[in-house]
Order: structure tokens, then sequence, then C-alpha cells
């Protein structure tokens, strides 16, 4: 569970990093690369910790999974509450194929 908590904390500093200049177009392009490396930064203080914690509990190809659904779910919010955008329809279905996609990477064969 701290695994899944450090990298739900990550990720939403990684988005921020990449998508939250998308609201201040109009600020220089140099302003925008330094803010998100230093936003970054906190979300590796983050990402490296789960990934260690978590190689004791999991396999890498299944933290890559669990990271891959946590980035969906916090990318989507991030769109809809700060970037207003709209969640159409053909996003949930693209989004269940991967989430699909978990199924048979934890699944014991």
């Amino acid at each position: 569970m701290r695994t899944i908590l450090l990298l739900i904390v990550s990720n939403v500093f990684m988005t921020f990093a990449w998508y939250g200049h998308l609201k201040y177009k109009s600020s220089p392009l140099w302003i925008v690369i330094i803010v998100s490396w230093l936003i970054a930064f906190f979300e590796y203080c983050f990402q490296v910790p789960a990934n260690r914690i978590g190689s004791y509990q999991y396999t890498t190809a299944q933290l890559k999974t669990i990271q891959e659904v946590i980035t969906l779910v916090v990318f989507s919010v991030f769109s809809i509450i700060y970037l207003k955008e709209d969640f159409r329809w053909n996003y949930l279905v693209g989004f269940g194929f991967i989430i699909a996609a978990v199924f048979f990477i934890f699944k014991k064969w």
C-alpha cells in the first residue's frame, strides 16, 4: 500500500510538471522548463522510494503497470479539474483496454 501511495503522490507532481504549464501558454518556454524540472525533482523524491519499496513485493513489469494505471487516473482527474477538458467516452474505452492489460500482467498463469 505504501508503494501505491508514493506512486500516486509522485504522479501528481509529474502530471503538473509535464502538463501544468499548458494552462500558461504565454509564459516563456525557458521558465516553463525550469519550473517543470523543479517540480519533477519532488516527483523523483517519491518515485524512487516507491519503486525501491515496491520491488520487494512486485516484479518490475507489475510496478510499471501499476504506475501506468495510476498515471491514467491522475491525468484524467487533472485534465478535467485543472485543464477543464472534457472526458470522452472513447478515452474510457481505451483506458478500459489498458486496465484489461493489468489482468494479464498480474494473473498467475
